[in-house]
């Protein structure tokens, strides 16, 4: 039984951590939250969990296994620093820190003091995100030489929430959140960023909630990559161009999209190669999020955890260089070199 704790009980906590960890295997033995309403849910769907109000009363309750971090993206850099100090495994929610610099101090941190840490990426084990390792492994569409990626909603009135309203600073916006992701997700198939262009904005909210970042690969591949809350007709999931064929994916988690036509043959595919007027369904990868806490499991029962968990740190930081690099792009109207700091 792999025992933990679970720092914050909001919406992450409650709606994405909670059920990935019971899914897979894993026991959470206390909450940290000082909101009352949040507490009782906690009780609720944890029985005989022990809920305290903050990390300092969490990582003194005795034989957790592991600390996950579903707080509020501002406050992850400082919180992963005191986990690391009490030298228990560290999960935290993307993203690390909210730029690249921090993020950078708390991977050294973390390693100065032994303390193995990973990084919540959980959409790299989403079957959307397999299929298109496959394609792009197997050379389905031949050479690629352009990716595009969206998460775009239609939201013209915002959600009122922390990541709505805080500034970028203190982790908001759809950059930090979003991007985070996307980001990740082409970095995996196509390897690190070398230069970024992007438009940022932020139209409905404080925050950031309208960002297009251009990025090239070291690979020569071209990602699109776009998030955005005021899409009234989101594009389609994933479009990959190469020099033999298109893959077009367009049904993404009961996601609203106008592209029904490009929707899954049925629930074994996932998206279509095209040539032209012709296609083919794609058969679905078999993987899940459940995949990276039974990672996390696995590393903790090791006697080398830091190398078997699912996420290097220092991928989350070159996620991070490259969103940094995308404010200054867009700022300065300008092509930007991600220099991302090291070891």
């Amino acid at each position: 039984m792999t025992r933990v704790g679970l720092v914050g009980y909001g919406s992450a906590g409650q709606t994405i951590h909670t059920p990935v960890l019971r899914g897979a295997g894993l026991t959470v033995a206390a909450v940290s939250t000082s909101n009352a309403e949040r507490a009782a849910a906690a009780r609720a769907d944890h029985p005989g969990v022990r809920v305290v109000p903050g990390l300092e009363e969490l990582l003194a309750v005795p034989d957790l296994d592991v600390v996950v971090l579903a707080s509020p993206s501002g406050a992850h850099a400082a919180q992963a620093r005191a986990v690391a100090d009490a030298g228990l495994v560290c999960v935290v929610d993307k993203p690390l820190a909210v730029d690249a610099s921090s993020a950078a101090d708390v991977v050294r941190h973390a390693a100065g003091r032994g303390a193995p840490l990973t990084v919540f990426q959980n959409r790299r084990f989403d079957a959307e995100q397999g299929t298109v390792a496959r394609v792009v492994r197997e050379r389905l569409v031949g050479e690629p030489f352009r990716y595009e990626m969206r998460w775009e909603r239609w939201r013209p009135v915002p959600k009122d929430r922390w990541r709505e309203n805080a500034t970028a600073a203190e982790g908001g916006g759809i950059l930090l959140d979003l991007h985070s992701h996307l980001v990740d997700a082409a970095v995996q198939l196509f390897g690190q960023v070398v230069t970024v262009a992007a438009t940022v904005s932020a139209r409905t909210t404080p925050a950031e909630d309208d960002a297009f970042l251009v990025c090239r690969h070291v690979s020569g591949v071209v990602s699109h990559l776009s998030a955005t809350s005021v899409a009234g007709a989101p594009g389609p999931r994933v479009r990959l161009l190469g020099t033999e064929a298109a893959y077009v994916l367009v049904d993404f988690e009961a996601e609203e999209h106008p592209w029904s036509g490009q929707s899954d043959a049925d629930a074994a595919h996932c998206g279509w190669l095209y040539r032209g007027d012709a296609r083919e369904p794609v058969a679905r990868a078999v993987t899940s999020q459940l995949d990276f806490y039974r990672a996390v499991a696995a590393a903790v029962a090791s006697d080398d955890p830091q190398a078997l968990l699912p996420v290097d740190p220092w991928d989350a930081v070159h996620t991070l260089a490259v969103i940094d690099a995308a404010r200054v792009a867009s700022a300065e109207e300008r092509v930007v070199t991600v220099v991302t700091p090291t070891p």
